[in-house]
């Protein structure tokens, strides 16, 4: 912070002056929180801080309404609250670190500042001039950091949520149409990593369409508790200083203003200290990249090789894979999407940590907890987009290997129990095993079902229910 006086202005709070930077629209709170938060240079995303901004808007006309603020004054901020909204300017000016005094008041205060500030502009009136709109008494009208902070966590969050519901649809829908693509594909399955009976490689992608539609659904059933929003209950959930129809007003108001259907909570001293429903949004989260991390282990398992491999499928080509071996081609897209599911799953364990962390009548780790989140949202929406566009609707099969696969595996014999029998099937098995030989070779060899009765009986009908019996 500079200290010549033509750079600065002075301003006060009730802990005495502090000069800002003369030209900037935070004031002496947010000064102080650049001071005392000099710890990740990480700031809460943009998504977050547009939804904070909103809040101030709704919040304005709302106690417009109610006549505690007056007219000119309201119209002032909704007019710099939109200077953010609808022209994105001014977006360097919210500076606080993620890591900061807890609840996030600094950040609380930065809004209210910029906002203020903007508004006085607006006016006529110099940068740093609060007689006419006021960061606490004006902008901060009817609320306290304690339901404004978690309310702009929920909205930023339902945001963010339609973007990664629509990739993991798409996503969902590639994993169909490959499962169709690969229907007539049969290979050997594997259980304990070890042979086992047959199966298409469209049962395997299906498999995965399944895996992440359910995991969709569970996030459209977790995204619901996050529309309820404790904004009105101000410090600790009582309602102290705002209208009584306050709390319902703004969330119609904030419906309004960000396009997100949201509703006033039941019990707003709840809301302020019980941070679950971020906790149990999260966790879904964690358990999507729990869902992706075995996917891409399986493609990248399937994919391995080319020549001492599975080399079942084969994956889209996106970069050179060495540094030093000429040729070699990775699977790039699934080690990426690997890395943002481990961060996401440590994201979690840090809102994990930080819901159990509030204590009576607010959770202070609020900051943490919304930044964490809003990152595993956004790289997730990323890294699946990515891998979907990159990856997963390019993958081929490899026929040859497969067919390979599937006439050679010892999983074959499972079919044969009902055919030949349990004891004569485990002898096949041993002796196809002593001498290399394929399952369906021996089995004519040693007269017990014939080649026409190998071609009836060991198709694509292998991988349905019900059995076959030699008659």
């Amino acid at each position: 912070m500079t200290k010549n006086a033509s750079e600065t202005r002075i301003e006060h709070d009730s802990l005495g002056e502090v000069p800002v930077p003369k030209n900037a629209y935070y004031g002496v709170q947010t000064q102080r929180g650049i001071e005392n938060w000099k710890i990740s240079g990480l700031k809460e995303p943009e998504v977050f801080t547009r939804a904070y901004v909103a809040i101030k808007r709704a919040a304005a006309t709302v106690n417009e309404s109610f006549g505690m603020l007056s007219k000119d004054k309201a119209e002032a901020i909704r007019k710099a609250c939109d200077q953010v909204l609808k022209d994105k300017k001014h977006l360097d000016q919210f500076v606080i670190d993620v890591y900061q005094a807890g609840a996030g008041t600094s950040f609380n205060m930065n809004v209210n500042e910029v906002i203020a500030n903007l508004a006085a502009e607006i006016s006529g009136k110099p940068l740093g001039e609060y007689k006419f709109v006021h960061p606490n008494d004006d902008v901060n009208m009817a609320q306290s950091t304690n339901d404004s902070f978690p309310t702009a966590m929920r909205l930023s969050l339902l945001e963010e949520h339609k973007n990664l519901a629509n990739v993991l649809s798409h996503a969902i829908a590639t994993f169909r149409t490959q499962e169709k693509a690969m229907e007539h594909v049969l290979t050997s399955a594997r259980t304990h990593l070890q042979d086992a009976v047959p199966i298409s490689l469209g049962q395997e992608f299906g498999a995965f369409a399944d895996t992440l539609e359910k995991d969709l659904q569970r996030l459209e059933f977790a995204k619901d508790g996050l529309a309820e929003l404790n904004i009105g209950g101000t410090a600790a959930g009582t309602g102290m200083n705002s209208h009584p129809d306050y709390a319902a007003k703004m969330a119609s108001e904030l419906s309004s203003v960000t396009g997100i259907k949201v509703r006033a909570g039941k019990n707003l001293v709840e809301l302020s200290q019980n941070m679950s429903d971020l906790s149990f949004y999260s966790g879904t989260l964690r358990n999507i990249a729990l869902s992706l991390t075995k996917i891409a282990n399986d493609l990248r398992l399937l994919s391995s090789g080319p020549t001492t491999g599975f080399n079942e499928i084969f994956l889209p080509a996106t970069q050179p894979g060495s540094s030093i071996m000429p040729g070699k081609v990775n699977p790039s897209m699934l080690e990426m999407l690997n890395q943002v599911c481990f961060q996401v799953i440590g994201n979690d364990t840090a809102v994990s940590y930080s819901t159990q962390a509030g204590q009576l009548q607010l959770n202070v780790m609020m900051p943490v907890i919304s930044y964490n989140m809003l990152m595993s949202q956004k790289i997730l929406t990323n890294a699946v987009r990515i891998c979907d566009d990159r990856c997963f609707a390019g993958i081929k099969p490899n026929e040859e290997q497969c067919s390979k696969y599937f006439e050679g595996s010892m999983g074959l014999a499972t079919a044969l129990n009902t055919v030949i029998g349990y004891e004569k099937a485990a002898k096949v098995v041993k002796q196809a095993m002593a001498e290399k030989k394929k399952i369906t070779d021996l089995v004519v060899e040693l007269g017990y079902l014939t080649k026409d009765e190998i071609k009836k009986y060991f198709s694509k009908n292998l991988t349905k229910p019900g059995f076959i019996q030699k008659k």
